[in-house]
C-alpha cells in the first residue's frame, strides 16, 4: 500500500458539521476522530488546518479523501447547504479526492458490521445493487454496484425530486408549505433536519393550531406532544415512500440502508412507524419492494470509513500501475 504515504486524512463534510480522521496504516479504521462545526471556520481549508493542529499533532497527510454535501465537479466543491466552496487543490496534500458525502456512505456498507445495521424491514440487505439515502442537514442519496472491481458508487442528487406525497394530509401540508412561499416542494425539503421543522410548522397550519418554533432536536425529543408526535409520523411515512421509489429507480435488491443524522436518534420510532408499510405500499410493484430489506445504520461515522475504503482501492489501482 505505497502509492499513497501515510497517514491519510478522511473527511465527511456536511452542511453543519465536518468530521475528520487519520487512517494510519492499510487496514486501520480512522483515528483521531474529531467534528468541527462548520460555522467556526470560513473555509474548508481552514477547517482542515485547525484539525490537523488541534487533534492531528499537526501532521502532514500522505493523502485525503473528502466527502461532501452537495455536487462535485472534478477537483471542485460546492456545498448545497454550506457557504463553502472551492478547489481539493488548496489543501496541499500531495494527492487529494473528492467524493459526495452519499458516495463515500455507499462505499462503506459492505464494510459495516452487524452492529452497525437496525432492521427496519424485510430480509437482511444481500448481494446485488444497494441503495443508501439519509436525512440530515439535506437529503442525500447514492448508490452500490457490482463490479469485476468489487463495487462501484453511484452518487445522485435524489434529495432534490418532487416531494412524494400519497395521502390526503399530505397534500394539505404541501398546499400550506406553498401559502407560506415555498412554490416548488421537493423531498428534502420535508425530509431533513430542517424539513422537521417545517412539517411542524405547516402541520400547525393545516390543523389550525398555533405551535411554537422548535428545532429539529426538540420535535424528535418531545414524543408526548401530540404535534411533534404527529409530525415524526407523517416524516417517517412519507420517508417510506420515498425510499421505495429509490429502491426502484436503482433496482436494488440488494438492501436499502438508510443513513444522515436525524434517523439515529429516533430509531424505536422509525421501527414502529408506518415506514415499513410505506415502502411497499405500490400497487404494481408491492412484491418487488417486499423482498428489499430496509436496515438503518447506526455507526458512529460511516462515511469515513467509507472515505478510507475508497482510498485503499484507489492506493492498490496505483501500485497496480
Amino acid at each position: 500500500m505505497g502509492a499513497f504515504e501515510f497517514p491519510w486524512l478522511v473527511a465527511d463534510i456536511g452542511g453543519t458539521n465536518a468530521r475528520f480522521g487519520l487512517v494510519t496504516s492499510p487496514d486501520a479504521r480512522p483515528s483521531n476522530v474529531a467534528v468541527l462545526a462548520g460555522a467556526d471556520h470560513p473555509t474548508l481549508p481552514e477547517a482542515v488546518a485547525a484539525y490537523l493542529a488541534e487533534h492531528a499533532g499537526g501532521v502532514r497527510p500522505g493523502a485525503a479523501c473528502l466527502a461532501l454535501a452537495g455536487p462535485i465537479e472534478g477537483d471542485c466543491y460546492r456545498l448545497t447547504n454550506s457557504s463553502w466552496a472551492g478547489s481539493v487543490r488548496e489543501l496541499g496534500v500531495p494527492f487529494a479526492a473528492l467524493l459526495n458525502d452519499f458516495e463515500a456512505l455507499a462505499v462503506s456498507l459492505p464494510h459495516l458490521d452487524a452492529d452497525d445495521l437496525v432492521s427496519l424491514g424485510g430480509p437482511p440487505p444481500g448481494e446485488g445493487v444497494k441503495a443508501v439515502l439519509g436525512p440530515g442537514t439535506g437529503l442525500g442519496v447514492g448508490g452500490l454496484v457490482p463490479s469485476r472491481e468489487g463495487w462501484t458508487p453511484v452518487p445522485g442528487e435524489g434529495g432534490h425530486v418532487t416531494v412524494p406525497v400519497v395521502e390526503p394530509r399530505e397534500f394539505e401540508i404541501v398546499r400550506a408549505l406553498r401559502s407560506q412561499g415555498l412554490p416548488h416542494v421537493v423531498a428534502e425539503h420535508l425530509l431533513s433536519g430542517p424539513g422537521l421543522v417545517r412539517l411542524h410548522r405547516a402541520l400547525a397550519e393545516v390543523n389550525g393550531v398555533t405551535a411554537p418554533e422548535l428545532t429539529a432536536s426538540q420535535i424528535a425529543a418531545r414524543a408526548d406532544d401530540p404535534l411533534c408526535a404527529e409530525t415524526v409520523e407523517v416524516f417517517c411515512a412519507m420517508l417510506g415512500s420515498f425510499a421505495g421509489n429509490v429502491a426502484l429507480t436503482l433496482g436494488a435488491r440488494g438492501g436499502v440502508y438508510l443513513g444522515g443524522g436525524v434517523l439515529p436518534r429516533i430509531v424505536d420510532r422509525v421501527r414502529t412507524s408506518d415506514f415499513r408499510t410505506r415502502f411497499t405500499d405500490n400497487p404494481d410493484m408491492s412484491h418487488y419492494l417486499a423482498a428489499i430489506g430496509t436496515v438503518l445504520i447506526v455507526a458512529s461515522q460511516p462515511a469515513l470509513t467509507g472515505a478510507a475504503a475508497w482510498l485503499r482501492q484507489r492506493a492498490r489501482t496505483e501500485i497496480a500501475k
